[in-house]
């Protein structure tokens, strides 16, 4: 069944790579502001994503929000046809880093770890610890050491996915916030890690924060806390107890062990 947000998907132009060719990259917006969109489109265009082998799709949210950025980047991510799809805000320009540059970062992903699945410019390592390559209103030409880093989270603005993955954004939150970090979640819990590299563009927004923000932290914490609460997990055959802790696995193994036995008395007898 197709999502409603797939009928809103558009493209920018005519020139994109003909049916049936090989799509090396899928770029992917959300546009409230159609000069901005062209001023983007003709950056990365120089810069080497042109329509031989890059196709661009858009979702046009200028007159009013069509799709919110979970819904409508999943619609997107389900229609590309793209070996790489890039996920970028439309006030993103590229700067002296090219697609030459973001085909050799790749590569070198692909030999360091073969189950990345995310790469970014900016995200969160772990707690009071981030990594950043980017030039945006919080300063010129951020580079933080030791890249490629693996990080837990990913800042919306520019983020590169391997779809053949198989993952999304999550579909039971909604807004515009938090969801590069949501997407970050949903790849690890199906084994997948997320890498911010070393690619330098430019950002022309440094964010705000608002009364929508708040709303999207909330709904992110709340479902998030749910989904990684320790919890016992029943099925057919046994009984497993899920914790982060070591304490709590060791406290939930030993809990599981009368349970189990029970269960094969009861199988060995051929009661149900």
């Amino acid at each position: 069944m197709i999502d409603k947000a797939e009928t809103m998907i558009s493209r920018p132009d005519a020139a994109m790579p003909a049916p049936g060719a090989s799509v090396r990259y899928t770029l992917a917006t959300l546009v409230t502001d159609h000069i901005q969109y062209t001023k983007m489109l003709t950056s990365f265009r120089a810069g080497g994503f042109d329509s031989h082998d890059c196709e661009y799709l858009f979702i046009d949210n200028s007159q009013h929000n069509k799709a919110c950025a979970y819904r409508g980047l999943n619609a997107m991510l389900n229609k590309a046809r793209g070996e790489r799809v890039i996920l970028c805000h439309q006030d993103v320009r590229l700067m002296s880093d090219d697609r030459a540059t973001l085909d050799v970062r790749l590569d070198d992903l692909n030999h360091r770890d073969p189950a990345w699945a995310l790469a970014g410019n900016a995200g969160g390592v772990g707690p009071g610890t981030l990594a950043i390559r980017i030039t945006d209103p919080h300063g010129a030409n951020q580079h933080t050491t030791d890249l490629p880093a693996r990080v837990m989270s990913l800042d919306e603005n520019f983020i590169v996915v391997r779809p053949e993955a198989r993952f999304g954004f999550s579909r039971d939150l909604t807004g515009f916030h938090l969801y590069g970090a949501d997407i970050c979640l949903n790849a690890a819990m199906a084994g997948y890690t997320a890498f911010v590299i070393d690619f330098h563009l430019a950002h022309l927004s440094g964010g705000t924060l608002s009364q929508s923000f708040t709303d999207s932290l909330d709904a992110f914490r709340t479902k998030w806390s749910h989904a990684l609460a320790p919890r016992w997990l029943q099925t057919t055959c046994t009984l497993v107890h899920l914790s982060g802790t070591p304490l709590g696995q060791l406290a939930g193994g030993l809990a599981e062990k009368p349970y189990a036995a029970l269960r094969r008395r009861l199988a060995k007898s051929g009661e149900r």
